[in-house]
């Protein structure tokens, strides 16, 4: 509930606040660069429009239940929002952003008059990696390189093979919840004032058809996110803007063509794992924009649900990481909503060119011979070639 990053600071300060046992005085809030690009402008959910770190933090200090993880703030009564302010504004808290951080950090120390307390989030929103209590370690599981889940399985060609055979029942639950939550939104951030509203301004201006509706439905559900819509979503990679993406237009092209629930939750099968594998060689955060991942991902989708097989899903997914891989991410805000729109055209820009006898072929430009060799292109230019991109962005946001 709310944008992932300033959610993954409310919950470990209301993990900290849980260890030390007491209100604190004063707070240490260290977080890698990555999370200040996508903490610093995004709405707050339950605090009354506050934005930023400190509004995440105050949030998470008074009004956060650390049981309910990523859903920590979701139950917030007025009184507990006036008191978030008043300790946005005048509490003692000091906001750093370590050198030696890992791209995914966050450290809140907690201080009263006789205890402290410490702890720190690393690589994954609610990966816990140590908690201290007035020095005293009472748990520690550091982060290491090798501990990440080993996805060396996932390739196009299983995707699809799984997506084919899977028992829908194994997926239903998930997947199921994944529609409900991510549409509900959407409807709400075309029937409310939300950022730019740009599901709003792509209705209004060009003539609706299943293509406009479906980037319209997703921009809209990121319209809402972004500027603090108090409904949840279901995540994707970490992320609930990639979360959307993967999921809203596979939706409504499904709803348009009529086809079966168990045939779009098997294409939302295919959309939400394309996009796990491509996010799994880029990370976590970087330079890149996850929500290309998310469209690409999304096409296959709708690909799938057209009837398409690994040459029409494979090419797709090329062709249309050939066209907008060069999408920033300056951090979450009200532009994700039309990076989304982006992306989401990109992608069925990529499918429509291959069912109408065109595509792009190895050599251009990052393009590689096979969508796995392809796939490994766009991770080394998101994870290597943009590591000094991503630093700079950072700069470009922290000045005033």
């Amino acid at each position: 509930m709310g944008c992932t990053e300033p959610i993954s600071i409310a919950y470990a300060t209301a993990k900290a606040r849980a260890v030390l046992g007491e209100m604190p005085i004063s707070a240490e809030v260290a977080v890698s660069g990555n999370i200040v690009k996508n903490a610093k402008s995004v709405t707050v959910p339950h605090t009354g429009g506050m934005r930023g770190i400190k509004s995440a933090f105050a949030a998470g200090l008074v009004a956060g239940n650390a049981d309910a993880e990523l859903e920590v703030i979701a139950c917030v009564t007025e009184e507990q929002i006036e008191e978030i302010k008043r300790v946005k504004d005048n509490f003692d808290v000091e906001v750093s952003t370590p050198e030696n951080a890992r791209i995914f950090d966050i450290g809140i120390t907690l201080k009263s008059k006789n205890h402290n307390s410490f702890v720190r989030i690393a690589d994954t929103h609610t990966n816990i990696v140590l908690i201290q209590r007035d020095g005293e370690t009472l748990y520690e599981n550091l982060p290491k390189d090798e501990d990440k889940a080993d996805r060396s399985d996932l390739s196009i060609e299983n995707i699809l093979a799984f997506a084919d055979t899977v028992d829908v029942k194994d997926v239903e639950e998930v997947l199921g919840r994944q529609i409900s939550y991510n549409m509900a939104i959407a409807e709400e951030g075309l029937k409310n004032s939300y950022g730019a509203n740009i599901g709003k301004v792509l209705l209004r201006t060009y003539q609706p058809d299943i293509k406009i509706t479906a980037k319209a439905y997703a921009a809209a559900a990121s319209d809402a996110r972004m500027n603090g819509c108090e409904l949840p979503v279901i995540i994707n990679s970490g992320s609930g803007n990639q979360g959307i993406t993967a999921s809203v237009p596979v939706v409504v092209y499904a709803r348009g063509m009529h086809v079966s629930q168990e045939k779009l939750y098997r294409a939302l099968c295919v959309s939400n794992l394309v996009t796990i594998h491509l996010k799994d060689g880029i990370g976590a955060l970087s330079a890149y924009c996850g929500v290309v991942s998310a469209g690409a991902g999304a096409a296959c989708g709708v690909a799938y649900l057209l009837g398409g097989r690994y040459e029409e899903i494979a090419h797709t997914l090329v062709n249309a990481l050939a066209i907008d891989s060069g999408i920033i991410c300056d951090g979450a805000k009200a532009s994700c909503a039309a990076k989304i729109a982006t992306a989401v055209e990109s992608g069925l820009l990529g499918l429509n060119m291959f069912y109408n006898g065109n595509q792009f072929y190895a050599g251009d430009g990052i393009v590689k011979a096979g969508v796995e060799n392809t796939i490994e292109s766009v991770s080394r230019l998101a994870h290597e070639g943009m590591r000094e991109t991503d630093k700079e962005i950072i700069k470009i946001m922290l000045e005033e």
